[in-house]
């Protein structure tokens, strides 16, 4: 079947869908929604689609089109359910259980007929947006995959709504007004739910240090404490700040502005680590407490990172909001990964995690940075080290483990390993053309060894997703796991004790060291990594060079003016 997609943005769920639909045979186009129904409407005359389904949608298709074709829209809330800000309220009010919808598009927002709907636990530590990428993708798949196949056997009618359950479904969209967090009166508890209701976007509009600050992510903390309300610590670049029966950690700020304003500010417009946003502004008396990178189960706290270890596994556990590495993150990551090679493993797994693997490197802070391409050039040179590491392990095996998404050279640092074990559901963009980079992260050597040449040069060049099963059959990955997002650390776990405990083990690790030692007698990694940073040295420091433009849209996320044409050739023919 031909399906055009038609969304908002090319978010993580409608990558997710195109390529879950891609996978099982169908043809699929991709038109952006962006408030030009003209446009809308050219895009369904040139793909003349048998269906046409929105993953995620913010403003209405014209009704010219939803009347002459089946228009199926997916809505994160369970039947009868209706608004924009449906997750938001839901983990607000501490949903344990939701459940998402696909229905058809009629005049009323979120009232068509009903098409499909699966259900979703909601886990009790996720935040709004690891949620939207983890549990509701796979609920929206396997919704809009089971639309899909009723609406092609012809005989299915979908189900109405009814009135009344309309009515009482409605949700308002959520207004800062009601995210105010009352640091005097509310609980750990109460404030988690607000943080993680909001927590990549819009955030919670709060004072701190006398200037109005969005927060964005929350977490707890067991054991440090404070008069409500006051910053007490730092880690890693987060902020620590009391509640009245505790503390809760807050990893990323972004100023609060008048709107119509921002021009000339001395803060950044766009998120950035608590503890940069905040500069200056944050007193010297506030205490830097690190957190060691063996921690306790028992611990409930924030960190970026943790090792741990069951018999021949040493398993090095990291997060970073948004899956983006700055030049410290990346050297900090490095520092535990040396100190996990001094352990008696036989087994190394980086990652295990759910969401984010890796984005590669921190656009954001680079664009904050006084001098952007040197924070580029340090920041690529970090992440650099970290791969080069990977790659020269030759005393154990390694594994990749991705929970989840993964892109540009947060794919790349997965390759470096010697297995690569997705989530089905993990997405992967193994590319970098979009930013106007040529790409380092030794890629040249780690993408065409495993894919070939030529399809090397395909993924890098059609700046596509690929699923997790496709990762499989192109030789990226080689496994994927049946596992829910709250369950992949302990499905990574037991798989890894197996290859511990494998008979062939120590022969593997053999090979591996003599693979290492050959190509380095062809080609030493030095000369790939000098080939690809003489190109990278020209996106970040030549002024011609489109990064730095492409780059601060990026940050600043200026809304697209039309589909991008790699988007829009999906799908038509030659």
């Amino acid at each position: 079947m031909h399906i055009l997609l038609v969304a908002s943005a090319f978010n993580s769920l409608t990558q997710r869908v195109l390529v879950e639909l891609h996978d099982r045979g169908h043809t699929a186009g991709v038109t952006l929604a962006l408030g030009n129904d003209d446009a809308l409407r050219e895009a369904v005359r040139r793909h003349d689609p048998q269906l046409l389904v929105a993953p995620m949608l913010t403003t209405a298709i014209p009704e010219d089109v939803w009347r002459a074709r089946t228009c199926l829209i997916v809505h994160p809330g369970p039947p009868g359910d209706r608004g924009a800000s449906s997750l938001d309220w839901a983990l607000q009010a501490g949903a344990q259980s939701w459940g998402v919808t696909v229905l058809e598009a009629v005049a009323g927002m979120d009232a068509g007929d009903v098409w499909a709907w699966s259900p979703l636990k909601v886990p009790p530590l996720a935040g709004k947006s690891d949620l939207y990428r983890g549990e509701v993708a796979d609920a929206a798949v396997d919704a809009v995959l089971l639309a899909v196949e009723r609406f092609a056997s012809g005989k299915y009618k979908p189900q109405p709504q009814a009135a009344t359950d309309l009515a009482a479904g409605w949700r308002p969209f959520m207004k800062q007004a009601q995210r105010r967090i009352d640091w005097a009166a509310d609980t750990t508890e109460a404030v988690l739910r607000q943080l993680r209701a909001a927590d990549s976007q819009p955030g919670v509009r709060d004072e701190l240090l006398g200037m109005p600050w969005y927060l964005h992510g929350g977490h707890p903390e067991d054991e440090l404490r404070g008069p409500p309300g006051e910053l007490i610590a730092t880690r890693a670049g987060a902020i620590c700040r009391t509640t009245v029966d505790g503390a809760v950690w807050i990893p990323q700020l972004s100023p609060w502005r008048e709107p119509g304003t921002g021009a000339g500010s001395l803060w950044p417009s766009y998120k950035l680590p608590a503890v940069q946003a905040l500069g200056d502004l944050l007193r010297a008396s506030v205490p830097e407490v690190p957190a060691p990178l063996q921690l306790p189960d028992t611990r409930r706290t924030w960190t970026e990172m943790r090792y741990s270890e069951h018999g021949a596994v040493g398993t090095l556990n990291f997060s970073f909001p948004g899956g983006a590495m700055s030049t410290v993150q990346c050297r900090r990551l490095l520092k535990a990964y040396r100190f996990a090679l001094t352990r008696p493993t036989a087994v190394l797994v980086l990652g295990g995690l759910r969401d984010f693997f890796s984005n590669g490197i921190h656009l954001n802070v680079i664009e904050a940075a006084d001098d952007p391409a040197e924070e580029s050039w340090a920041n690529i040179h970090a992440m650099n080290d970290l791969v080069e590491a990977v790659l020269t392990t030759t005393d154990r095996l390694t594994v990749a483990a991705l929970g989840g998404n993964a892109a540009a050279g947060g794919v790349m640092l997965a390759l470096a390993a010697d297995e690569v074990w997705c989530r089905d559901g993990a997405v992967l963009n193994p590319h970098y053309a979009l930013m106007g980079l040529h790409g380092s992260e030794y890629w040249t050597f780690t993408l065409p060894r495993r894919v070939g040449a030529a399809e090397a040069q395909r993924l890098t060049q059609a700046a596509l997703p690929v699923s997790a099963r496709r990762a499989v059959q192109l030789g990226m990955a080689q496994r994927v796991l049946q596992a829910a997002p709250q369950e992949f650390g302990d499905e990574v776990a037991r798989l890894a004790a197996e290859l511990a405990a494998a008979p062939d083990l120590a022969e593997r690790i053999a090979r591996k060291q003599a693979a290492r030692e050959q190509d380095e007698a062809v080609k030493p990694l030095q000369r790939y990594r000098d080939e690809e940073l003489s190109h990278m040295r020209r996106n970040f420091f030549d002024a011609r060079e489109p990064h730095a433009g492409l780059r601060s849209a990026f940050v600043r996320k200026e809304k697209a003016q039309h589909t991008p044409p790699h988007l829009a050739r999906l799908g038509l023919a030659d």
